[in-house]
């Protein structure tokens, strides 16, 4: 969330509250939402790291506001970050590791791993058809955001498949 937050204050000064209304609108209910107070935790370690700068406004009436600004070391690595590509295969993935170790372990048939997996992928997906049907269609990030995890979602189903005739 360091460098979203880094990207959202390139805009200009703002308080905890209005990154987290930002991230709200801009990606809608598709995304996992950070609670405001993992945001002000991850504010306060960026103006420690010298990301960002803090810097209390009175409000009548109401306690001190806090808004943070951008320092020239947060906008070089928020520019860093979106010169990098974001290429992570997924060699990592548990369920993989699960059907590899089940023959080994004799705790678990695969067959009924990956039958389980496809339940599961599957009632996701019919989530994410109703979440897309609600939000709205104007937010085309949201949008955007709710097909590439569908899409990710089917090639997951594809290989289930092809675990499964390898594996029958």
């Amino acid at each position: 969330m360091r460098l979203q937050l880094l990207a959202l204050l390139t805009h200009g000064p703002a308080h905890g509250y209005e990154l987290k209304q930002a991230l709200e609108q801009l990606l809608g209910g598709a995304y996992p939402q950070p609670n405001v107070g993992q945001i002000y935790v991850t504010l306060g370690r960026l103006e420690k790291a010298g990301l960002i700068e803090g810097e209390d406004v009175e409000q009548s009436g109401r306690p001190n506001k806090r808004t943070y600004r951008l320092s020239a070391a947060g906008l070089e690595a928020v520019q860093s970050w979106f010169e990098e590509t974001t290429d992570e295969p997924r060699v990592r993935d548990e369920f993989f590791m699960k059907l590899a170790l089940a023959p080994e372990s004799g705790l678990a048939d695969p067959i009924t791993l990956i039958n389980k997996q496809r339940r599961q992928y599957l009632t996701t997906m019919r989530g994410l058809s109703r979440l897309a049907a609600a939000e709205d269609q104007e937010n085309k990030f949201s949008q955007l955001l709710i097909e590439g995890a569908m899409l990710h979602l089917q090639a997951d189903l594809d290989w289930l498949e092809r675990c499964q005739e390898e594996l029958e």
